[in-house]
């Protein structure tokens, strides 16, 4: 069983200096990132969703055995709230498609007020493909239920674990695979603060955990100011071995 460790998003002006020299122009910075790692979570792809020659572009950049996430487009898990996502299963397939052997999961990420709706979610993932790999993170507490962790499981999708501000810590592995989010330590604010060693050890034992009950695990820190992610995700990577 595999563990892939990296951050969520690889350019960011305020990492020049600890991922790539500073003055590193934009398109150069995935070249400096796939030096260090060896996964990344797409999140521009929340806010506008590429297009097919881009998720081919990056089959071609991206090394042998580099595994990209991809995060879902906030028209379907925020505006549409996973209703009627016809329109969009073709274009998530397709991208899919395009990425070949480089793809990893797809990310759900629903919106903080959006409540519990398990036909809604049972109706999205009974239709996309069975070899996509999808993950789906919760922001209203109405989901955390033991039905919705069943219903999750029948479609093989994974329930993303969470570490943040104001968000439900719950160590449950619904797929073959762990999907993990790192939002940063700091209980006031999400994305913000640096994991300390001690935490940064708990989790490595949870992955090893994981990862000895036969599953891969995915585990993306997404506290990129001052570089925090990319430090983070280096020490876990050391830790977990």
């Amino acid at each position: 069983m595999a563990v892939h460790i990296g951050t969520s998003g690889w350019s960011y002006d305020h990492w020049d200096g600890v991922l790539y020299p500073p003055g590193t122009p934009p398109r150069d910075r995935l070249a400096h990132y796939v030096r260090r790692f060896g996964t990344v979570e797409l999140n521009a792809s929340f806010y506008r969703w590429p297009r097919d020659v881009s998720f081919a572009g990056w089959r071609r950049r991206l090394p042998e055995g580099f595994q990209l996430s991809v995060k879902a487009p906030r028209g379907l898990t925020h505006a549409k709230r996973l209703f009627a996502p016809e329109p969009w299963l073709p274009r998530l397939t397709s991208a899919w498609h395009e990425l070949g052997a480089r793809r990893a999961v797809l990310l759900l990420q629903l919106h903080p007020a959006h409540e519990r709706d398990d036909a809604r979610l049972d109706y999205l993932l009974a239709r996309l493909p069975d070899w996509m790999r999808v993950a789906v993170e919760f922001r209203h507490p109405s989901w955390h239920d033991d039905a919705v962790f069943e219903l999750l499981e029948r479609h093989g999708a994974a329930y993303c674990v969470m570490s943040g501000a104001g968000l439900p810590c719950v160590l449950r592995a619904t797929a073959p695979f762990v999907y993990v989010r790192m939002h940063g330590p700091d209980h006031d604010h999400l994305y913000a603060g640096s994991y300390g060693d001690a935490d940064l050890r708990w989790w490595a034992d949870r992955v090893g955990e994981w990862r000895d009950a036969g599953r891969d695990v995915y585990v993306y820190f997404n506290n990129d100011g001052y570089g925090h992610a990319v430090r983070n995700a280096e020490r876990l990577r050391e830790l977990v071995g």
